[in-house]
């Protein structure tokens, strides 16, 4: 008699639902994120809410097809010329509805984006709690990269749990002010997506067969039997002179190794493809092609001999594959990578750059000794350790 007089009262007594609100922009967030979401759908205590700003359109997109992610709200912030004040705005506005009408118990924000700034500001506004991926990064300049180095510290600023990659990253917080208490040190959900991936291409011929076959369109060789270098150029602050000594780089470099072709997606960005094309398409040995989808960049990234690079994902992603990194920047947040030996500053000097490439295409002891060096950004297991930490966060 006892047990049914308090059965129909359990209900009131259960923990309700909680929800979590995800917010990204780029394709790079999206990519990053993606592990993180596809550990929330086994987990029947937590209602994610998905929201894509669309600071990047056409090259996010893909990412969701690949990911297979499902958004609820899709800003579309984006249109042509706008500045980043413009773009601000867009995201300011069109998140608060969101968060008054999903009135979420953790809104997720990832890295460095204006995303990802705007989207942690409304939160703290609407006073609710901010979960930050991929936090304490800091290259020590605030104007490089720029607006990143900005966005990262400010986030930090407003940010209730922080997920930090590395040691080193959780001592930028601590330095900053940040309770011990609120960080964590999980490795970079980067290295997830980068192995499930590659297990997903290593386990289906038939989606290796078709990556293939759209490589086969894009490039004049075999990626599987030929050397090749893989090229990317995209950040703000190299625009203008500094993409100029990369692009003379990789041509000086192409024009003295005509046995190593070079693969270059090209960013849409029309300032960035102007000078790309104006200096490298007519070199035989240099492919110049557009963005690629991630599955097909990521089998190059596995394949390619070495990669040049002003990108931070890439420093985290190609270590995990043994392949050594020449970054195109004169300062990184990716610190630890440096130390490890993975990594290598070059800036945007031609001579240096040739001078580093050089060094690992002609030594193969350099060469083994930066490729084999241990990854600092972890072991693919970064979902699973802030899942467990969101878990312990908004069920205690």
């Amino acid at each position: 008699m006892l047990n049914n007089e308090i059965c129909p009262f359990k209900a009131q007594w259960m923990p309700r639902q909680k929800t979590i609100l995800i917010v990204f922009g780029t394709r790079p967030e999206a990519i990053k994120i993606a592990p993180l979401l596809h550990k929330f759908t086994e987990n029947k205590d937590v209602n994610v809410v998905v929201c894509a700003t669309g600071q990047h359109k056409e090259m996010l997109s893909q990412v969701l097809e690949v990911f297979d992610i499902t958004v609820d709200y899709n800003l579309e912030v984006m249109a042509a010329n706008q500045n980043l004040a413009d773009l601000s705005g867009k995201i300011l506005s069109g998140i608060i509805p969101i968060l008054q009408s999903e009135k979420p118990d953790l809104m997720l924000v990832h890295g460095d984006t204006t995303t990802t700034l705007m989207s942690a500001i409304t939160a703290f506004y609407e006073g609710v709690p901010v979960g930050h991926v991929e936090a304490g990064l800091r290259s020590g300049d605030l104007h490089s990269p720029f607006p990143e180095e900005f966005n990262r510290k400010a986030v930090s600023m407003v940010a209730d749990w922080h997920f930090a990659p590395t040691k080193l990253n959780k001592n930028n917080l601590l330095d900053e002010g940040v309770p011990p208490e609120k960080i964590f040190v999980t490795g970079n959900t980067v290295v997830d997506a980068l192995f499930w991936m590659l297990k997903q291409i290593d386990g289906c011929p038939k989606l290796k067969k078709t990556i293939k076959s759209k490589l086969q369109k894009e490039l004049n060789f075999d990626p599987e039997k030929k050397k090749f270098i893989l090229v990317t150029c995209h950040r703000r602050e190299t625009i203008g002179s500094g993409q100029k000594g990369i692009c003379k780089a990789i041509s000086d470099l192409a024009d003295s190794n005509k046995d190593v072709q070079f693969v270059f997606p090209v960013h849409p960005n029309p300032v960035v493809r102007n000078t790309v094309y104006q200096a490298l398409s007519k070199i035989e040995n240099i492919c110049l092609v557009e963005p690629l989808a991630y599955e097909c960049f990521g089998f190059l990234m596995s394949r390619c001999y070495l990669v040049i690079t002003d990108s931070g994902g890439i420093q985290e992603e190609a270590p995990s594959l043994g392949k050594p990194v020449l970054v195109t920047r004169d300062v990184t947040e990716r610190v630890e990578a440096v130390e490890a030996g993975t990594v290598h500053l070059v800036g945007t000097d031609p001579s240096i750059i040739c001078l580093e490439a050089q060094k690992l295409l002609n030594d193969e002891r350099h060469y083994h000794d930066t490729s084999e060096n241990i990854n600092p950004y972890g072991d693919g297991n970064a979902a699973d350790k802030i899942l467990k930490h969101i878990s312990q966060i908004i069920f205690k």
